[in-house]
């Protein structure tokens, strides 16, 4: 019996990687940008105070990722926040390997459509050392999350981790995944 396949990953490596080497006339297929990991992290600075808002937010999370996050401790204490060093104050996952082109896949096909009064994706998003970051208002455009079952609605950022160290190489990678950039 074969092993499905993510449909992105099978773009990349017969679309994709032949697009790059040609446009930028890489000598070797390991020159080629490709996709690291995709971090999702979900601060709740409310899990200070409702030890709930956490665990609905880790919920949301496994269901939306596929696989279980790590609750994020406070680094430092901010008396102003009423945050003490070691107080859960969120939750993150790291997808790499086939859950990495299956979530990209549902977030540029599924997710993203369904953003109210969406008008294209910021490229102010990178870090200069090719990484992109995007930044989602609610969870609940995830088909995924059920309405009644989350009682709050939190924000998430998802970081898309790449080989290269520009962010024009970068950019190029991600648009040709299909990402929907401002014009």
């Amino acid at each position: 019996m074969t092993e499905l396949r993510p449909r992105l990953k099978e773009k990349y490596e017969k679309e994709i990687v032949s697009q790059l080497m040609a446009e930028y006339k890489y000598a070797n297929i390991m020159q080629v940008p490709r996709l690291k990991k995709i971090t999702i992290n979900m601060g709740v600075g409310s899990a200070t105070q409702n030890q709930k808002d956490l665990e609905a937010a880790v919920r949301d999370l496994t269901k939306i990722s596929g696989q279980k996050p790590v609750i994020t401790k406070a680094k430092k204490s901010i008396a102003s926040f009423k945050v003490r060093e070691g107080n859960s104050i969120g939750c993150k996952v790291t997808l790499r390997g086939n859950r990495m082109y299956e979530f990209l896949d549902r977030l540029l096909n599924i997710a993203i459509p369904r953003i109210k009064d969406f008008r294209g994706i910021s490229r102010k998003g990178f870090d200069g050392n090719g990484n992109f970051t995007l930044g989602l208002r609610e969870q609940t455009i995830f088909p995924e999350v059920d309405l009644e079952d989350s009682h709050i609605v939190k924000g998430m950022n998802i970081t898309l981790t790449t080989s290269v160290r520009n962010d024009k190489d970068s950019l190029s990678l991600i648009e040709k995944f299909g990402f929907p950039f401002k014009k």
